[in-house]
């Protein structure tokens, strides 16, 4: 059967069922579907054990189904046929069980969350502009140490598990400096996990996590936790105006311009507190000039650029960086982070510098 629609509008008409979609996930994780179905079970099973209507637990089953999260087996006889059973699909016990290592359904749900919130507010940003609002901004785009501490808990910490350690580990593994790393700068690290992942990866490397005080406490209970104490540390402070440290030969910086006061300013800092002859490696999103391209950062950055959040335009944070005095950059291209694709520039500082 061909589903396959030519209209001009099916793409827009598809937003609208999407929605229907998301909040199918947002209740199953609410009401703990997937981990009730660890083992396979039928729907009335599941309706008795968690106490909701067996009809209409069968309808959101199948959608999740239908959505790939599920998994269903039938009856093979068509004389006495059986509810389907359903189990999860991988996808789902890898991210939506709680069980799981890679758990990140908390995540997911406050991403939704965040996003339908500044999207109420939408109408109103673009009457009235950057000022108050009638209802406060959503949690995760108020820069202030208690909140994003508060995030690095739970879903910035299952975001870095489920997907940022991985992928920083294989693009710092395509940078030849990192094998001779001694030490790191984790900038605006959060709860520490990719400084630890990357630490487990190079066994020589020893460095800190900068970020608020409230979040670089949460980051020094993980450092602790994975037994990394005696190489990794943490600073806490305000980027704007603290210390960073000297000497680093890598500096990670990952979706922190976005947050700050002054790009420029930033970024000599950084400049600064590398050795001569070290590695930034940073990673932002950028907005392509290709709508198809840009359609993946605009909607997830929306709501922060109408705030003065910085997402810069593709190839601007490159010649930043040259204005800044780094030299031999190079775009890695984009990686898969959490929401939306990031742009990976590596930047060096000179070998030979005077300052």
């Amino acid at each position: 059967m061909d589903f396959t629609h030519h209209h001009p509008m099916q793409r827009y008409w598809s937003l609208a069922v999407a929605s229907v979609q998301a909040d199918a996930l947002d209740t199953a994780l609410q009401l703990g579907l997937f981990d009730a179905l660890a083992a396979p079970a039928q729907a009335d099973e599941i309706a008795q054990r968690l106490g909701l209507h067996p009809a209409n637990t069968a309808h959101l089953l199948e959608l999740l189904w239908s959505m790939e999260l599920l998994l269903r087996t039938t009856s093979a006889s068509t004389a006495t046929p059986s509810a389907p059973r359903y189990r999860l699909a991988p996808v789902a016990e890898r991210c939506m069980a709680k069980d799981s290592p890679t758990h990140c359904g908390d995540a997911w749900a406050y991403r939704l969350r965040s996003l339908r919130h500044s999207g109420a507010q939408m109408r109103e940003r673009v009457q009235r502009g950057q000022g108050p609002l009638a209802q406060p901004p959503a949690p995760h785009l108020a820069a202030t140490g208690a909140n994003w501490a508060s995030a690095a808990r739970v879903q910035i910490g299952q975001e870095q598990r489920a997907v940022t350690v991985q992928v920083a580990c294989e693009l710092l593994a395509l940078v030849p400096e990192f094998a001779g790393a001694r030490r790191l700068l984790d900038l605006g690290g959060g709860p520490g996990w990719v400084a630890i992942g990357l630490a487990q990866a190079q066994a020589q490397l020893e460095g800190a996590v900068f970020d608020w005080p409230e979040t670089a406490a949460v980051a020094r209970e993980n450092i602790e936790g994975a037994g990394l104490s005696h190489r990794l540390s943490t600073i806490g402070g305000d980027l704007d105006q603290d210390d960073l440290g000297a000497g680093y030969d890598l500096v990670w910086c990952s979706s922190v311009l976005h947050f700050v006061p002054d790009v420029a300013a930033t970024l000599r800092k950084i400049h600064a507190a590398l050795r001569p002859g070290g590695v930034l490696v940073c990673a932002h999103a950028e907005v392509s000039t290709a709508p198809r391209e840009a359609a993946a950062v605009l909607p997830y950055y929306l709501a922060m650029r109408m705030m003065g959040r910085h997402v810069t335009a593709e190839g601007e944070l490159a010649l930043a960086l040259s204005h800044a005095g780094f030299e031999r950059i190079e775009s890695m291209g984009a990686a898969g982070f959490p929401m939306a694709p990031v742009q990976v520039l590596v930047a060096r500082r000179a070998a030979e510098d005077a300052a």
